[in-house]
């Protein structure tokens, strides 16, 4: 795959929304949508629509592990190749090292045919540099924040460490969605909507009608076509509880 010179940053960003409305039409259901393979060879700038891949890092994966989109070789070629051009490095944030580990976890779980296979996610490391999830158990503000910078875990698959944290920490998740809410930081809101959306007990925890949040994003606060991706998500994983639910799974 060749590489264009290096973007400015303007062209990256370009490249994140962009490639976030191609998840998003996907999940849309768009008829016939693009893969992602076919969407970065038709960028302008292939590295840009690489950076961007690492950007979104596992939401890349939200079509095909929310809506049954095949992900196939193509696809899973360009998202290694988004890896090698852009590996982890020591000085990144250690969310953005945790969410490459996902994307290649979760790349690993995609065979040939773009059917998943089993796996997990990996552990992340936390702001201390450990291998686990931050637990900040008296600041519920901070456990909160990092929670939406890993929402593009928020997403159906095996448990791990992060999904756990959501399941035992449900009223800090509420806390911090209405928080949120309440300041009119509907990116925020959207992101943490998903960790309430995806754990079931949070779904269900008395006072959060996440539906009726979701509902507010659609119509008054998702705007940026990210906030608008992560409300989609969260709709689609509010529906598949739903559906679970209705056929007693």
């Amino acid at each position: 795959m060749s590489h264009a010179g290096f973007a400015p940053p303007a062209d990256y960003a370009a490249a994140v929304d962009s490639l976030a409305g191609h998840v998003l039409d996907a999940l849309r259901n768009v008829k016939n949508p693009p893969g992602l393979a076919v969407h970065v060879a038709r960028a302008a700038d292939t590295q840009a629509a690489l950076a961007a891949v690492r950007v979104l890092g596992p939401d890349v994966f939200a079509p095909a592990l929310l809506t049954g989109i095949p992900f196939g070789p193509a696809d899973r070629e360009v998202v290694a190749e988004a890896l090698r051009v852009f590996p982890p490095s020591s000085g990144d944030p250690p969310e953005v090292i945790g969410l490459g580990r996902a994307t290649a976890t979760l790349l690993a779980r995609y065979d040939g045919t773009g059917a998943a296979a089993r796996g997990g996610i990996v552990a992340l490391p936390d702001p201390a540099g450990g291998s686990g999830p931050v637990e900040t158990e008296g600041d519920w503000r901070a456990w909160a924040l990092w929670m939406a910078r890993l929402s593009p875990l928020a997403l159906p698959g095996p448990a791990d460490g992060v999904s756990e944290q959501a399941a035992r920490r449900t009223l800090d998740l509420s806390r911090g969605l209405t928080r949120s809410m309440l300041r009119r930081d509907y990116p925020t809101a959207a992101r943490l909507a998903r960790w309430v959306a995806l754990v079931p007990s949070a779904v269900t925890a008395p006072g959060m009608d996440i539906a009726a949040v979701v509902t507010h994003l659609e119509l008054c606060g998702a705007t940026g076509v990210r906030t608008v991706m992560n409300t989609a998500i969260a709709r689609l994983l509010i529906a598949g509880h739903q559906e679970r639910k209705e056929h007693g799974t």
